[in-house]
């Protein structure tokens, strides 16, 4: 495959818009709900699927209903989940996501599988085999905490494979696991809430510094409206945000991370790619859903002039 994602599978339930919740039994009528796959690791391999890029996903879901209709979605949408690993007697993660009238978010989620997925459930020659490897939510999979995961994933990148990583939670707890990954990894893609709670610093720009010094050749900071900012050795660059309007947010980050696996998968430098990830993401931005708007929808197409 030219990308594997590994890592956070959920299934969101969503719906809008919502400005408040009902009181009692009271209901309310919305114009629109939706069921996706989503999660760092399932949002990202669909937004690539969607693209045009050949994607293979590995990760954990339960044994039961959501886990089933978790796999049809990806299936449907093209992408190979024989990596997905199905555990008995656990629930597959999901969140239900009443969204706001300006496309903010609100979440209530249930961890799931996520968190008992091991390095013993990967297939090794599917890891070492990809083009591009993403990681997806490495905080929150706390069986890849493993010296033995991390010696895979330098036998991947000494094989050639390009190790790109992104996070899932705003949890400070977390952080410190996660930092863990930096010397071994290409590429790190957290937003900015993120990469000032793993570093302490003062704003973007400094944390970005700190980042790219535990190990990575680039830093890609997302910054919401205000865009992104791309740190590597030759130095940093603002990518600004497209103006679109806005529907929902949900997704964003990870629609970032597969524009950016495709250029890189191009051969674009990594602003360029920056750029793609940019465009993907206003995308996505503008429907509801982490895959919203990319339907038929090719990287040049989804670019746009």
């Amino acid at each position: 495959m030219s990308v594997v994602t590994v890592g956070v599978h959920i299934v969101d339930v969503l719906a809008r818009p919502v400005e408040s919740i009902p009181e009692g039994q009271g209901t309310h009528l919305l114009e629109e709900m939706r069921v996706t796959a989503a999660g760092a690791a399932a949002g990202t391999a669909v937004a690539l699927a969607k693209l045009g890029v050949p994607v293979a996903s590995a990760g954990a879901a339960g044994d039961d209903e959501l886990g089933d209709l978790l796999v049809m979605i990806m299936e449907r949408h093209g992408v190979d989940v024989r990596g997905v690993v199905r555990k008995p007697g656990e629930r597959t993660a999901a969140s239900i996501l009443p969204i706001r009238p300006d496309g903010g978010r609100p979440s209530f989620h249930v961890p799931g599988a996520n968190l008992g997925l091991a390095l013993a459930d990967l297939d090794p020659g599917q890891i070492t085999g990809a083009r591009v490897l993403h990681l997806g939510g490495m905080d929150v999979t706390w069986g890849l905490h493993d010296p033995e995961f991390l010696a895979l994933l330098e036998s991947a990148r000494r094989g050639g494979t390009l190790v790109t990583m992104d996070l899932l939670s705003s949890m400070p707890d977390l952080m410190p696991g996660a930092k863990a990954f930096l010397p071994h990894v290409d590429y790190f893609l957290p937003n900015e809430e993120q990469a000032l709670m793993i570093t302490g610093a003062a704003d973007a720009e400094a944390a970005a510094a700190d980042l790219l010094a535990a190990g990575p050749a680039g830093v890609l900071v997302t910054l919401g409206a205000e865009g992104s900012l791309v740190a590597t050795a030759s130095g940093t660059v603002r990518i600004p945000a497209r103006d679109v309007p806005v529907v929902d947010t949900t997704g964003c980050g990870d629609a970032y991370c597969a524009g950016f696996a495709a250029g890189l998968l191009e051969g674009r430098d990594v602003a360029a790619a920056a750029r793609l990830g940019t465009a993907v993401a206003a995308r996505v931005a503008g429907g509801l859903g982490s895959d919203a708007g990319l339907d038929g929808h090719t990287i040049a197409s989804v670019e746009g002039p």
